[in-house]
């Protein structure tokens, strides 16, 4: 008695494999251009987080100096002490826990005093575009402005 093999068709055909291709590369795209938002939205809330960093630690600064860092000592006197007069003798930094970073798109944050409308001080990142002004991921971030 001889068997009898049976052979059956398992397995996906050409164009099965196609349309589960074109699903994937769908939701892939779906997936990132969504995660590019939220990256847009995580790069300006770290903005807000270091802006408001940088003016607490200023405020330690005036506390133990009497007056903010000129414009000339920028940000980097809440790092390491200044060596641009005028120098306080009463620096008991460093006021931030790291050297002064730039800001999430890699520009360097803009420290003016005296500051915007009579403030004693403005801190602000340029945004995406890395320019003052803007919409949306190009809009400027201020210590004076929510």
């Amino acid at each position: 008695m001889t068997q009898k093999q049976n052979f059956t068709n398992e397995g996906w055909t050409f164009m099965e494999t196609l349309i589960v291709i074109a699903i994937v590369l769908i939701l892939t795209s779906i997936v990132g251009f969504t995660g590019i938002q939220y990256l847009d939205r995580a790069r300006t809330a770290a903005a807000r987080s270091q802006i408001d960093s940088f003016a607490l630690a200023m405020e330690s600064y005036y506390i133990d100096c009497g007056r903010y860092p000129t414009d000339e000592q920028g940000l980097e006197a809440l790092w390491k002490n200044p060596t641009i007069e005028p120098v306080s003798p009463n620096w008991a930094g460093p006021y931030i826990y790291k050297k002064t970073p730039n800001d999430p798109w890699g520009n360097p944050y803009e420290y003016k005093t005296p500051g915007h409308e009579g403030l004693p001080f403005s801190i602000r990142s340029f945004g995406a575009d890395g320019r003052e002004g803007g919409d949306g991921k190009n809009a400027d971030i201020t210590s004076w402005e929510e």
